[in-house]
């Protein structure tokens, strides 16, 4: 079921400095910033050969990450996310094991313009999932 990894995303406080880390500093191609208002955050893609680090910053003061960043000053990783051929096939089967999905449990559309899902930490040794359909 779980594919390769997508990305890994990093919550940050100061999305330009983060960005201009990953390309002064390590020399990474970096995207430029995108709004999601949908899910309350503000995206940067470090592009690397294997995968790709997703910084995030909060988009307003109702973001879903406003609370992780208060609690984290200086950030942090956030979630890992893995590909699924199919989204939904692969919700229905974790929910029969027992996972909980969060949120209505129905796929969003996500920065890369797929649908995601998030998976409950709890069940996942203390590590937010994000399934991406591939």
């Amino acid at each position: 079921m779980i594919g390769r990894l997508n990305h890994v995303a990093i919550v940050v406080p100061d999305l330009a400095a983060a960005s201009a880390v990953y390309r002064d500093t390590l020399g990474a191609t970096v995207s430029a910033p995108v709004d999601l208002p949908a899910h309350g955050v503000t995206t940067v893609f470090v592009e690397l050969p294997n995968t790709k680090i997703e910084l995030l910053h909060p988009l307003g003061a109702d973001s879903p990450i406003a609370k992780f960043l208060a609690n984290n000053a200086s950030g942090g990783i956030h979630h890992v996310c893995y590909e699924v051929d199919d989204i939904l096939a692969a919700r229905d089967r974790l929910k029969e094991q027992g996972m909980r999905v969060l949120g209505d449990g129905e796929p969003k559309i996500g920065a890369h313009d797929k649908p995601v899902l998030f998976l409950h930490p709890k069940d996942f040794m203390g590590t937010l999932v994000e399934l991406e359909q591939a």
